[in-house]
């Protein structure tokens, strides 16, 4: 099912740069040398796009910076849904964004919607074999994996490892920090971050981690939600009662609810506290990601609620 976020006008390759060869706009006219012919010769990625579709525009650009990454490995052919309804159709293609890779003339493997970047590259490392992963990569990966089964002490150690081989690893730096904060040692983890080099400020990992340190720092600050609570059935319009429930039930893990009180906030009355509630959702998008279903779903509510 298509994602809906309403028109947007903004071209699909708006930013980016000319990447010659690799990247290429094409129709059903050109289909045929573009992609069947080509991929005699090399694998060729096709991205079903929309130019309205939020997910489009978060997978277009990685996309994009995995094909460069393959240096030739693997092109890209990029295909208007809207404007090329009959393709789509032939293809069975219903929903965008959907990647599908021709190799000999024939389709061999295809996903559909946004996945981690991390995810994307095994996908297209499985036909550029010199993408496999590094390393550095693969001991990252083991980490994530402990981080994600609560065993932060164990994951910190290989995010620590990396560092020691990579000091200016974005992933790797991110990655201790999340780990420092779940064990509660936040002037270490504000150590690590603050030790990010320049170049990687803007990092979608170290943007979360600095939100995840932020988010503690508030946390530490709040007590027990039960008087939070009590005010809010009070007063549904005791905002920061009901802002502060948010980051605990955050803390908790009840990130759906956290949100429904932020976006209650924000149609009661998006001025108060200079757009706190909606800024402190943004935090919640960067401690998440960009991509997953949680900000996705949370980022339509909001946009309908400010643009209703």
């Amino acid at each position: 099912m298509q994602d809906v976020n309403g028109p947007d006008t903004t071209p699909m390759n708006a930013g980016t740069t000319d990447t010659g060869a690799l990247i290429k706009d094409t129709d059903m006219t050109n289909f045929m040398a573009d992609v069947i012919e080509k991929s005699m010769t090399v694998p060729v990625l096709v991205s079903f796009y929309s130019a309205w579709s939020e997910n489009c525009k978060l997978l277009t650009p990685i996309l994009e910076k995995l094909v460069k990454q393959a240096a030739g490995g693997i092109q890209m052919v990029r295909i208007d849904f809207e404007k090329n309804q009959q393709l789509a159709g032939q293809m069975k293609i219903q929903a965008v964004p959907t990647v599908v890779v021709f190799s000999d003339q024939r389709p061999v493997d295809a996903f559909s919607g946004v996945k981690p970047e991390a995810e994307i590259k095994k996908f297209i490392a499985r036909f550029v074999p010199e993408m496999q992963a590094s390393p550095a990569e693969e001991m990252i990966e083991q980490a994530d994996a402990l981080f994600a089964e609560e065993n932060y002490q164990d994951a910190g150690g290989l995010y620590s490892q990396v560092m020691q081989e990579e000091a200016d690893n974005p992933l790797a730096i991110a990655g201790l920090g999340q780990c420092l904060i779940k064990m509660d040692d936040l002037e270490n983890a504000g150590a690590v971050v603050n030790g990010t080099p320049k170049q990687h400020d803007n990092h979608p990992a170290i943007l979360a981690v600095r939100a995840a340190l932020e988010m503690a720092n508030q946390l530490s600050k709040l007590g027990d939600s039960a008087p939070l609570e009590k005010a809010i059935k009070d007063d549904e319009n005791n905002h920061q009662a009901r802002f502060d429930l948010a980051l605990i039930l955050w803390a908790k893990g009840e990130q759906d609810a956290a949100a429904e009180h932020l976006l209650e906030i924000v149609s009661r009355d998006r001025a108060w506290d200079k757009d706190g509630a909606r800024k402190q959702l943004v935090k919640f998008f960067e401690i998440v990601g960009p991509m997953e279903p949680f900000t996705v779903k949370i980022r339509k509510k909001l946009s309908s609620i400010l643009f209703s």
